[in-house]
């Protein structure tokens, strides 16, 4: 038996945060579940702690008690990782740290804690089940997220098909990067797939992501060709000097029209929300050179974007 398999032998999924009443990425009000593991290294991710495919240790200095008061993690850690810095707080040596997480279970103050926990499809399941009549009333549901949730295919499979079983909406948040047996697989289960295409230009998209986007815009073509059923939402976050031309838009929306469409196109503007989560993992943000597009520049590309949905959204239904 592995470390991500029950005793049953069923899947068990990596899992870094399960967040409640959520009003977006789907209808109504949903449970968002944020697995890990990504193939795409984006320069302005917001869950960085989504990236890597094993547990992790975030550190909140402020929550430091000190080690004047205390020292327990210190104690713990047989790497001999942990020092004190000029004000008395713990640091990280993460050259030396091993990931163990020991001392994220000793810390009272929870300044250090894992990132990362292995949980089965029914413990999942039971916490969204919590809110069932939020869903009821509101429409909503689960959505899988991460980190890219089909990483974790197998997980995400009998998730989200346990869902189905109890009449639960569901949806999944995908950069389409993915085995295509594993998205065939996946599709069928959901009720809405949101799949972001970043960039068409190769070079530029390998440049930003870490990764070339042929794999990802194959993917959405057979998704469109093989599953139009399904009700797929494309997505464009607006990275200053990456994809905020017009030409970018029309070139996406352009390619989402030839592949059969899609039920909408929507441009979500970057934000540096996710900086501070870099300096608890101990890693430089790569995008701290970037502003945030002006609500102008948004409007101007949103009206492109919707005139793409108009014929997007009529390809689709057709």
């Amino acid at each position: 038996m592995t470390r991500n398999n029950d005793s049953n032998g069923a899947p068990k999924g990596l899992v870094f945060n399960i967040q409640k009443f959520s009003l977006h990425d789907g209808p109504g009000i949903r449970t968002i579940v944020f697995l890990k593991g990504c193939p795409l290294a984006c320069i302005w991710c917001s869950n960085p702690e989504g990236q890597s495919t094993a547990p992790e240790l975030i550190y909140t200095s402020e929550r430091c008690i000190g080690t004047e008061e205390c020292d327990r993690c210190g104690v713990v850690c047989l790497e001999r990782a942990l020092t004190e810095d000029d004000e008395g707080k713990m640091c990280i040596d993460r050259s030396i740290c091993d990931g163990c997480c020991d001392c994220a279970v000793v810390c009272p103050s929870r300044a250090l804690e894992e990132s990362g926990e292995w949980v089965g499809v029914d413990d999942v399941v039971r916490v969204v089940e919590e809110d069932d009549a939020f869903y009821a009333r509101s429409g909503g549901g689960l959505t899988v997220s991460g980190g890219e949730p089909l990483a974790q295919g197998a997980f995400v499979q009998a998730l989200l098909g346990a869902a189905r079983s109890r009449g639960i909406d569901t949806a999944i948040e995908t950069s389409g990067l993915c085995n295509w047996k594993t998205m065939r697989d996946v599709a069928p289960l959901t009720d809405r797939i949101f799949f972001d295409i970043k960039c068409l230009d190769p070079e530029k998209h390998e440049r930003v992501t870490g990764v070339s986007n042929r794999k990802i815009l194959q993917n959405f073509q057979r998704l469109r060709a093989e599953f139009p059923q399904v009700d797929v939402v494309v997505r464009t976050p607006v990275i200053p000097g990456v994809n905020d031309s017009e030409d970018d838009i029309r070139a996406i929306a352009e390619f989402v029209n030839d592949a059969g469409g899609a039920s909408a196109y929507e441009l979500l503007p970057y934000h540096a929300f996710g900086e501070a989560k870099y300096t608890k993992l101990g890693k430089h943000y790569p995008a701290s050179h970037l502003e945030p597009p002006s609500e102008q520049r948004m409007k101007g590309l949103r009206e492109i974007a919707t005139l793409c949905d108009a014929s997007c959204m009529g390809r689709a239904a057709s």
